[in-house]
């Protein structure tokens, strides 16, 4: 099942003009408040009608002049940034009103579970936190059995710990569910662990639609995202649990030891590696307290306004990318197309930077 939009619509300054296809997996709809991401989302739902568009979700969910399928024909789940439950039903009675509009009782237990809820049942919403209240707002919207679920900033209302709570529970439901995702976020280390493919939103127009995996390493996306939130998404598979804890991981350009990884022996995760914590050396250094030494390719420099050049890195088969400063580029003598050798302390890549690194309970 493929969600397509093309959708035109126009507010007071501000005009949106999107046309994208979200396939199976985790589609992410990135952007900046006021990019225009919870229009696209709202009138993919059916809550907003747009002035022009077409969106189909295996039938015509609306064509402008023609079709406009009201929100509870649409079979779409939504999941908003604040969870929306019912105050005075129990856990229960909130999974069990979505449960009458289309899942069977084995679905509701599987969901459950698969959700950690099982202890939560019998509590009212107040006595909840925020990440447990919206794991019981998922599961809500997983057991009306949409065939997609909307996920509009459902983190951006938690603090770190809660953020960091629930995030497993996301990486469980992508790998468990069959269901496509169109997720909504301004936050790149979200996209990072649960996305497979990104459309990036800047002033109402898609300036990039692609495998997250490549435009995360897009230099030329680095002003958007941020300096200091620009960073790729390296895979690897966990080979080693050393006793001094830190873990070897096995990439495509070879082998990198980090801390805080709990996957299991065996298990592929993602790393995010910000591009800031990427050195740059153009012989493989030595005496360094520095672990991680990849030899790598660069394939595309990006000189922006200001100080700093942003450069797309193959490690491998797969894209890193750096950010160093101008001086330093030409110090070095880097152009597209040298080896060179990437260089990323064990410390740099944060526990919650990796997918896998917890285990959501069940």
């Amino acid at each position: 099942m493929s969600l397509r939009v093309a959708l035109r619509h126009a507010f007071d300054g501000f005009g949106l003009d999107v046309a994208f296809t979200a396939g199976p997996g985790v589609t992410a709809l990135f952007g900046r408040s006021g990019a225009g991401k919870t229009t696209v989302v709202n009138a993919v739902a059916g809550l907003l009608r747009p002035d022009h568009a077409d969106i189909a979700l295996g039938q015509t969910l609306f064509d402008s002049g023609t079709t406009h399928l009201p929100p509870n024909k649409r079979r779409i789940g939504y999941v908003f940034q604040d969870a929306r439950l019912f105050p005075h039903l129990s856990v229960a009675e909130n999974l069990d009103y979505a449960a009458r509009f289309g899942a069977r009782a084995k679905n509701r237990d599987q969901i459950v579970a698969l959700l950690g809820l099982g202890d939560l049942l019998g509590r009212r919403p107040a006595t909840l936190s925020g990440g447990q209240k919206q794991r019981v707002a998922l599961g809500r919207a997983l057991l009306s059995a949409p065939q997609l679920l909307l996920m509009d900033e459902p983190l951006a209302a938690l603090d770190a710990p809660r953020k960091a709570e629930i995030l497993p529970y996301l990486e469980r439901l992508k790998a468990e569910s069959a269901v496509p995702i169109l997720y909504v976020s301004h936050a790149l280390d979200e996209v990072a662990r649960l996305a497979d493919r990104i459309v990036v939103l800047d002033g109402g127009r898609i300036r990039a639609d692609g495998p997250v995996f490549d435009v995360l390493a897009d230099p030329e996306l680095v002003p958007l995202f941020g300096v200091r939130e620009a960073g790729a998404i390296l895979p690897a598979t966990v080979t080693e649990r050393a006793a001094d804890g830190l873990t070897r991981l096995t990439t495509s350009a070879g082998d990198v030891h980090l801390m805080g990884v709990h996957a299991a022996q065996g298990d592929t995760i993602r790393l995010r590696v910000l591009a800031q914590d990427v050195m740059l050396s153009r012989t493989r250094p030595d005496g360094l307290s520095a672990l991680n030494i990849l030899p790598v390719r660069i394939s595309h420099i990006y000189k922006g306004d200001g100080p700093g050049v942003a450069l797309r890195l193959m490690a491998g088969d797969d894209p890193l990318l750096a950010r160093i400063t101008a001086r330093a580029l030409a110090y070095l003598d880097l152009s597209e197309g040298d080896e060179c050798f990437a260089i990323l302390k064990a410390s740099s890549v944060a526990p919650t930077a990796i997918s896998g690194a917890q285990t959501a309970p069940v």
